[in-house]
Order: structure tokens, then sequence, then C-alpha cells
């Protein structure tokens, strides 16, 4: 599984010109699922993208990054990306061989979002295979990427 993460101040996505997703301060995050995943990288993910700590601490003199998005109650926007397993290395067009098939993405895509409303914070989402418009005004900017591969 990889994540693309982003501290955002606002993001949204729109589907056909119209919004279907928008949250201000927190963490953008783009989804993309491997043919190999499972439940264990889902339970995996969701800790990381709430507990990293990725936001400074508004009270104190240093930049640190002190706070997660659950202590500062931000917002997530999650939007599924097959494309983060494109794999570039032969040829001229990437190949997609490492994604998982749209039913097995969905159904691990909906657990991940449906784990992370669980949080308490406002989760807000594009929709799943539709061809999306992602805005983000990325703070700092921070973007990391975060992987959790499949013990075979």
């Amino acid at each position: 599984m990889r994540v693309v993460i982003q501290r955002v101040n606002f993001s949204q996505v729109k589907v056909n010109g119209e919004i279907v997703g928008k949250i201000g301060k927190g963490l953008n995050l783009l989804v993309g699922i491997a043919t190999t995943d499972t439940e264990a990288e889902i339970d995996w993910m969701v800790r990381k993208c709430l507990d990293m700590r990725l936001f400074p601490d508004q009270d104190s003199n240093n930049n640190r990054w002190e706070k997660s998005v659950k202590d500062i109650d931000g917002e997530l926007l999650i939007v599924s990306q097959f494309t983060l397993y494109g794999d570039c290395r032969k040829g001229r067009r990437p190949s997609f061989d490492n994604s998982a098939s749209p039913d097995v993405a969905k159904q691990l895509y909906q657990l991940f979002v449906e784990q992370l409303k669980l949080s308490g914070l406002k989760v807000e989402t594009g929709i799943f295979g539709a061809m999306m418009q992602v805005e983000i005004e990325n703070d700092g900017p921070v973007t990391l990427l975060l992987e959790r591969e499949a013990i075979q």
C-alpha cells in the first residue's frame, strides 16, 4: 500500500466540475492499493496517518512537528489513486500490473476510509474510479510517501 500524505491548509476534489469532498487544515491522502495488500496493511497505514506528528505545536516557540492530525482536530481528504503503482522503469508507458484490481482495491480503500472515520475527525473522499480534479494547498510544503508492503 502506498499513500502520498500531504499537510494542507485546504484541499478539495471535484468530479464533473462538482465538489464531492472538501477539507480545511489537515491531511490530503492519495491512496494506492497493491495486488498483495490485505487488512494488515490497511490497519498499519491508518495508525500511521492518524499518529504521525506532522504539525508544529502552535504554543511552542520552535517549529518542530509535535502534533498529529488527531492532536489538532484536523481534517482528512482521501482520494484513490491506482497510478501510485505505475511502474515506469521500462518502455514509454507505465505498467499497472502491481495495482490491485478495481474490485479488490475498492473494498480495501473503503475499509481504509471507514477506519479513518472511526477517529472522529472530519473525513471526506473523492469517488472511487472516477476522473477527479484535486486541488491542494500544500502547507510547508510537506509531502511524504508512506509504504507498507505485504509480508509474503
